[in-house]
C-alpha cells in the first residue's frame, strides 16, 4: 500500500439543471399542514426553496453506472443495495473498478482508496424562484400533482397527492469536483460524463416511471486547478449539452494531461 496520497489537481464541472418535467425529491412532511398531501419535496430550511441534494444526484449517477456496467449488487445500505468491491484484488482488477474508484466504498471495507468525485447540493435559481412567485404556484415554489392508483381486481381508485417543482424550473449552478491522484484518473473522468448522460436519459427523484424527474444539464463549464499554483483557475471550455462534452473527451483528456500532469 502507498504511504503517500498525491493530489495532483481537480477538474470542476459546473452546469445548470433544468427540470424538463415536474421534479419530486422527497423531504419530511412534518409540520406541513396541508390536507391530502402525501409526499412533500425537500426544502432548504432557511429559504424554504426546494433544492437537489448532492447525495441524490450522485446516488443516481452511481446506480445508473452500476446498471450499465452490469455490476453485482452486493452491499445493503438501508433500503437500497449497491455494488461494492470487498477486497483489494477486486477493487484493483482490470485497471480498477470504475464505480468504486470514482464514487468510493464504505469506510469499513478494506479495499479503499481516495474517492474521486464529490457532488454539491444544487439550489433553485433566483430567476426560477421569482417566476414561480409571480405565477402563484399551488405551494411556495411547487405544484400539487394528484395520482390515482387503481386496484387491478376491484377497480377501486386510491388518490394520492405529491408535491413537485414545476417543469421549467432551473437549479444551479451544480458543481461536480473530480480529483486526480493517478494517471488512470484521466480516463475515469469519462465515467462521470457518461453518468450525467445516463441521468438525463433516466430521471432524478421519485415517480420517474410516472413522468416526473426528467432533467437536462445545460451551460456546462469545465475548468481545473493544479497543485503548485492551486489558486489559479485554468479554463477549458463551455458546452451546451452533456453530449457535446462527451464528444470532446479526447481533447479534454489531452488538456488535463497538460494542465494537471501526473508523475
Amino acid at each position: 500500500m502507498n504511504e503517500y496520497i498525491n493530489l495532483y489537481g481537480r477538474v470542476f464541472i459546473k452546469a445548470q439543471i433544468k427540470a424538463v418535467t415536474g421534479l419530486h425529491i422527497g423531504g419530511s412532511s412534518a409540520g406541513l399542514e396541508i390536507g391530502g398531501l402525501d409526499k412533500a419535496v425537500i426544502r432548504d430550511p432557511i429559504s424554504n426553496r426546494p433544492y437537489i441534494p448532492g447525495s441524490s444526484l450522485r446516488g443516481k449517477m452511481r446506480s445508473q453506472t452500476e446498471k450499465v456496467l452490469g455490476l453485482r449488487q452486493n452491499n445493503p445500505i438501508g433500503q437500497v443495495t449497491i455494488h461494492t468491491c470487498k477486497r483489494p484484488e477486486e477493487y484493483n482488477a482490470n485497471g480498477g473498478c470504475p464505480v468504486c474508484h470514482v464514487f468510493g466504498v464504505p469506510g469499513e471495507v478494506e479495499a479503499t482508496g481516495p474517492t474521486l468525485l464529490l457532488v454539491r447540493d444544487v439550489q433553485l435559481t433566483d430567476d426560477s424562484a421569482a417566476k414561480m412567485e409571480k405565477a402563484k404556484t399551488d405551494l411556495p415554489f411547487a405544484e400539487l400533482k394528484t395520482e390515482v392508483a387503481i386496484d387491478r381486481v376491484t377497480s377501486a381508485a386510491t388518490p394520492r397527492t405529491i408535491e413537485r417543482v414545476p417543469a421549467g424550473a432551473e437549479f444551479g449552478p451544480a458543481e461536480l469536483v473530480f480529483s486526480l491522484y493517478s494517471a488512470a484518473d484521466y480516463d475515469r473522468l469519462k465515467v462521470v460524463i457518461d453518468a450525467l448522460q445516463l441521468v438525463e436519459d433516466d430521471y432524478v427523484g421519485g415517480s420517474g416511471s410516472r413522468g416526473s424527474g426528467k432533467v437536462e444539464f445545460t451551460g456546462i463549464e469545465v475548468f481545473a486547478r493544479a497543485r503548485g499554483d492551486y489558486s489559479a483557475k485554468c479554463n477549458f471550455k463551455t458546452f451546451a449539452h452533456v453530449s457535446d462534452l462527451a464528444a470532446a473527451f479526447a481533447d479534454l483528456k489531452t488538456w488535463m494531461q497538460t494542465t494537471i500532469p501526473v508523475k
